[in-house]
């Protein structure tokens, strides 16, 4: 149930652009200008807030391209355009003021073009340094383009579009019924994230000879061949072009894929591999290391060596993310080696040093992001290279100046920057400031690093955030997160929509644990929780609220949360309630039976409910627990009908089962478009509560999926939020 912000709101952007930039179309949406008159953020300040994303270093080394989305509640959408900026922070320009969204801008190799995604299809304008020419359209592409990779060389184009996917439609079958309306299936996957698969995302390969590609077999190259219409690349619903790469010499294409057989195990599987296409030949090759999930593979400078990303086991998405590195010669990997074996953390985002013998990657460590450095010879364990007393999240680093590492980084106390870190020190420097003019506005607040002990003796890592201005000899609610997830991380990230700032800038003190299943503090704690969603976890959520309630500054205390949080919300009202004053639930899973027949990737709940076992079984043939239904390997030992102990256990615990004891008040938020957690999750747990005569509203967002993302959606999400936090705890 990971989920990926800025992948998301690239697709929602994409699909809301016109297909031509000469069009007529909405004005340019610049900076906000908002004033703060109490210093204190509200909904509308948080909305105001520019959000800069995708910096990329120029060929020359001595700017960095990257964009920023602004936001008009009034005209109920974001547009994003260009800002170059020295790599020492100077020299800010603006290159365009365009009315519609531009993304996934690159340089040329040469440098005199950027080239960019407009109105579902590529552009390139030229560029002399400060200033953009007049732009030329570059692809015709009837289906649209949403993100692309120039070769190294600059002759070649890789983008990604659609295909038809395997839902098919009345005229899919006869031309004529062009007016009937319905979705027809025979496998599963269906449907994804907030979609039904009527298409896919595949890759393109076209050469670039000076004119316009246009939507021909000719022009076009699927790089996954003949009959690879079934497979997705990228991977829907958060991968984008990061999961392909070019080889220095251009002659290879490494890319992240999952192919495996049918529908149906494509819904359990997990089991994604990094593939070499040959440019010249159109062979494909892999890296065979079975089972579990391959993602970001990346050419070292000197296209000899490939490193990537691995989890293990298939159908587990919160496996260890380990580094790996390999020789490479012509499409052929050797010396497969771990350069992370006995490093405790997860590793993202992984980048090569200049000479090629060392790699740069992010891991969330003990809750907050640090970037770290590995030898990719495996002769020394990965050195931190940020300051462990830094509370920040330090994002991906995209160039080099010097010794110094170019990357982005937030907290809760602003949202991502672009940041400058000095590798030998660590000393690091913050090189834009997109947000200073709103954020000098508000006041200060206290953020706390507190340690609790577990019920088990265990120390468990919670972010306490006191309102501006808080006075200990006053009493104040307070407000618990239940993370969702459930494998993720509390830890210095800013977001859009829980926004922590926020929430304590409202008067509350916000609490903030690092429960059992979080992925910050070691593979053990994270894997805690799997199959045991009702046991220590939940204890951990108590350990934090009963803490905070001791205190003599507090009053009534909330528990909210979203997605596996709001599980947590609908478990706790029948079990704690009475450690709670009321509870808000967003996207929750009420009824596990029911989600585990009507969720989408199903993968997630057969390892999560209890099946934790490693797939590798022939067609047909019974797993060794011996207690799970089969079909084509894929053991259901998750499911509402397996035998399992820890399956059974947890659907008898479901939400649901102890809504006769429901009592505290409860707000359930759903959008309509979730396929992860549909809707009706939300729809049965207000009704559950109104039949118990529980105090309960229900809100549903008919255009939202998992995240509410519209602007004026998200303003009346964030007031039905605090209106109903106000109501019962203050």
């Amino acid at each position: 149930m990971k989920i990926h912000y800025f992948a998301m709101a690239m697709a929602v952007a994409l699909s809301t652009m016109s297909c031509s930039q000469k069009e007529a179309g909405p004005a340019y949406i610049g900076p906000s200008e908002i004033k703060i008159e109490d210093g204190l953020m509200s909904p509308e300040a948080l909305l105001s807030l520019g959000r800069l994303s995708d910096p990329v270093l120029s060929p020359d080394g001595k700017s960095i391209l990257y964009g920023v989305s602004y936001t008009s509640i009034e005209e109920n959408r974001t547009c994003r355009n260009l800002f170059l900026i020295g790599t020492d922070g100077s020299g800010k320009v603006q290159l365009t003021k365009e009315g519609r969204s531009i993304s996934n801008a690159r340089f040329s190799p040469d440098g005199k073009y950027i080239f960019y995604v407009q109105g579902g299809q590529i552009w390139k304008a030229p560029f002399n340094g400060k200033s953009l020419g007049k732009p030329q359209q570059v692809t015709e592409i009837k289906a649209g383009v949403s993100e692309f990779r120039l070769s190294p060389d600059g002759k070649w184009l890789l983008y990604s579009s659609t295909v038809p996917g395997a839902v098919k439609t009345p005229k899919d079958s006869d031309p004529k019924l062009d007016k009937a309306q319905a979705y027809v299936v025979d496998d599963l996957m269906y449907r994804h994230w907030d979609h039904w698969t009527t298409e896919r995302p595949q890759v393109f390969l076209s050469p670039l000879e000076g004119g316009m590609i246009k939507d021909s077999v000719s022009a076009m190259i699927n790089i996954l061949g003949e009959g690879a219409g079934k497979y997705e690349l990228p991977l829907e619903p958060s991968s984008g072009m990061e999961q392909l790469n070019w080889s220095p010499d251009g002659k290879y294409v490494a890319y992240s894929c999952k192919k495996v057989s049918s529908g149906k195990e494509y819904a359990f599987s997990t089991d994604t591999e990094i593939y070499f296409y040959n440019v010249a030949t159109g062979a494909t090759t892999m890296i065979p290391m079975g089972g579990g999930y391959d993602t970001d593979p990346i050419f070292s400078p000197d296209g000899s060596k490939i490193a990537w990303i691995s989890m293990a086991r298939n159908g587990y998405e919160a496996d260890k993310t380990r580094l790996f590195v390999a020789d490479f010669v012509d499409g052929a990997v050797s010396g497969i080696r771990e350069l992370t074996s006995a490093f405790k953390y997860n590793a993202t985002n992984p980048v090569w040093s200049a000479d090629s013998k060392s790699l740069y990657f992010c891991a969330l460590t003990e809750g907050l992001g640090a970037l770290y450095k590995v030898p990719a010879d495996t002769s020394a364990q990965p050195a931190r290279l940020t300051p462990e007393d830094a509370w920040y999240d330090f994002g991906g680093i995209f160039g080099f100046s010097g010794d110094l590492l170019l990357a982005s980084y937030a907290s809760m106390e602003f949202p991502t920057e672009l940041v400058a870190v000095n590798e030998k020190d660590g000393g690091f420097t913050q090189l834009s400031h997109e947000n200073d003019h709103i954020l000098s506005q508000l006041k200060p607040y206290k953020t706390e690093a507190k340690w609790l002990e577990t019920v088990d003796g265990k120390e468990m890592l919670t972010w306490i955030l006191y309102p501006p201005q808080f006075d200990s000899t006053k009493v104040y609610p307070a407000i618990e997160i239940f993370l969702g997830g459930p494998q993720g991380t509390l830890s210095q990230e800013w977001s859009y929509r829980w926004n922590y700032r926020l929430m304590c800038n409202q008067g509350y003190i916000v609490v903030l644990p690092n429960r059992r299943g979080t992925t910050a503090f070691g593979q053990d704690w994270c894997e805690e929780i799997s199959g045991d969603y009702i046991g220590l976890n939940m204890q951990d959520y108590l350990t934090a609220g009963k803490y905070i309630k001791s205190k003599p500054y507090v009053g009534k205390l909330a528990g909210c949360g979203a997605s596996y949080g709001g599980y947590s919300v609908y478990y706790m009202a029948g079990i704690h309630g009475d450690t709670y004053d009321c509870f808000i639930a967003h996207a929750g899973i009420f009824d596990e039976k029911y989600m585990y027949g009507e969720t989408e990737e199903l993968w997630f709940p057969n390892w999560d409910n209890g099946g934790l076992t490693e797939y590798a079984y022939t067609p047909g043939e019974v797993g060794p627990h011996g207690d799970g239904k089969t079909f084509g390997g894929m053991q259901q030992a998750g499911s509402p009908w397996s035998d399992a102990p820890k399956a059974r256990r947890h659907y008898a615990n479901s939400p649901d089962m102890n809504v006769t004891k429901w009592h505290t008040p409860i707000l359930c938020i759903h959008g309509m478009m979730d396929f992860r957690i549909p809707y009706d999750q939300g729809m049965e747990a207000f009704n559950a509560a109104q039949m118990m005569g529980v105090p309960s509203k229900l809100v549903v967002f008919p255009e939202e999926n998992h995240w509410i993302i519209q602007p004026q959606n998200a303003l009346f999400w964030h007031r039905t939020y605090f209106d109903w936090l106000d109501r019962w705890c203050k």
